[in-house]
């Protein structure tokens, strides 16, 4: 069902909760994940990558997303991440993306903070929740391990200066950057409590928002979600289950005569415990949507 990314997060964070965002690159796996949603009775946020959006059929299986998500009894939200051009961003709008990581992170903070700003007019009129991220995180949202080697205390964000670029930005939700990172940690993660709770009470009622989570431990994911943030991203996880389980199947498959649809079931039931995890990890209890 439609719903407005702000409003769920919103929901989410009063009640203790987080909303996962895992990344689709294809329609089976949104399937999984929106099938998961609705059994846990929980709204979901399908996250488009970049590369995606703007590779072959990217504004197709955006507008298939948002059909897709039109017609699940829960809500689902269509989210464009680590989005830098502005034209990106603007005709994954119009194919139904409800939302956009408008990406400016690898800029100072006064050039971020205008970037956003513009994307923000760019979109005047058309209900588009813009995100930001305030800071600088390492790795590749696409690449697991380009993270191998990266510093996460490298870039983190400065509490000093969320107030102000908020108010500049005009942005919906804010990414923080706390230790977290792209792709596998390099070593044991260690999130930085203080520094989230000093950025939590600079942005006020802007919702925050911790990507790179895959990685982390769930108690660490739990205890996020209870120190204020409402929107959980999920990219790892997903592909390195998701592609297990179809190796592991892919010769059966190839022996019961080159079985597409066996192996298909295999990956949307692999997404669908992804999925699964999340919503239960982040979100718990039960709600009445």
């Amino acid at each position: 069902m439609r719903a407005r990314l702000n409003d769920v997060v919103a929901g989410e964070l009063a009640d203790g909760g987080a909303v996962p965002a895992l990344t689709c690159y294809d329609f089976t796996t949104a399937l999984a994940v929106v099938g998961a949603a609705e059994e846990a009775g929980q709204p979901v946020i399908l996250l488009v990558a970049p590369k995606t959006a703007a590779g072959p059929g990217g504004m197709r299986l955006i507008s298939a997303l948002r059909g897709l998500a039109d017609a699940a009894s829960v809500p689902v939200l269509v989210q464009l991440d680590h989005a830098a051009d502005p034209q990106l961003i603007l005709a994954a709008a119009t194919a139904g993306a409800d939302s956009v990581l408008a990406d400016g992170s690898s800029l100072e903070p006064a050039a971020n903070a205008a970037f956003v700003a513009g994307v923000v007019r760019s979109l005047a009129g058309l209900d588009i929740v813009v995100e930001a991220e305030l800071g600088a995180l390492p790795g590749d949202e696409d690449d697991a391990s380009a993270a191998a080697e990266a510093d996460p205390a490298a870039g983190m964000t400065d509490p000093a200066l969320v107030a102000g670029f908020l108010a500049a930005s005009g942005a919906g939700l804010l990414a923080v950057a706390v230790g977290n990172v792209h792709g596998n940690y390099k070593g044991e993660p260690h999130l930085d409590w203080n520094r989230l709770g000093a950025v939590k009470a600079a942005a006020g009622t802007v919702p925050l928002v911790l990507h790179g989570a895959s990685g982390l431990d769930e108690a660490d994911l739990a205890r996020a979600a209870a120190a204020g943030i409402g929107k959980v991203n999920i990219n790892t996880e997903l592909r390195t289950s998701t592609l297990a389980a179809v190796a592991e199947a892919l010769p059966g498959m190839q022996a019961a005569g080159q079985n597409m649809l066996g192996l298909l079931g295999v990956w949307r039931g692999s997404a669908a415990a992804t999925a699964a995890w999340a919503l239960e990890l982040l979100r718990p209890g039960t709600r009445n949507l």
